[in-house]
């Protein structure tokens, strides 16, 4: 029997358009609870879904920062994560949590 292969996932070959984006960063978010290095992970893979070189000229950031800050491992600070949102045409919006 030949060994089977075997390929890391990633989410970014599976983003194709606006609409996949948006859900799957709403789905991220709900799903993330207090991890904000999951949301910033959900952020890196649309950011390379769209093109990482093309937003770094859009953020006036490193192409090399964007990726560390957006890996998950990184720690972005608010006015990065804004400025990615911005480029990408992702509105960041507030609502009341459902009472638990």
């Amino acid at each position: 029997m030949e060994p089977l292969k075997l390929r890391r996932w990633d989410s970014a070959e599976h983003l194709k358009t606006e609409e996949d984006m948006v859900l799957y960063l709403q789905a991220c978010m709900e799903e993330a609870g207090d991890d904000a290095a999951f949301i910033a992970k959900a952020l890196g893979n649309v950011a390379r879904a769209r093109g990482m070189t093309q937003l770094a000229k859009e953020t006036g950031l490193g192409r090399e920062s964007l990726y560390k800050a957006l890996s998950g491992e990184g720690n972005p600070s608010f006015g990065t994560i804004l400025k990615v949102m911005h480029a990408l045409g992702i509105k960041l919006q507030a609502q009341a949590a459902d009472p638990a």
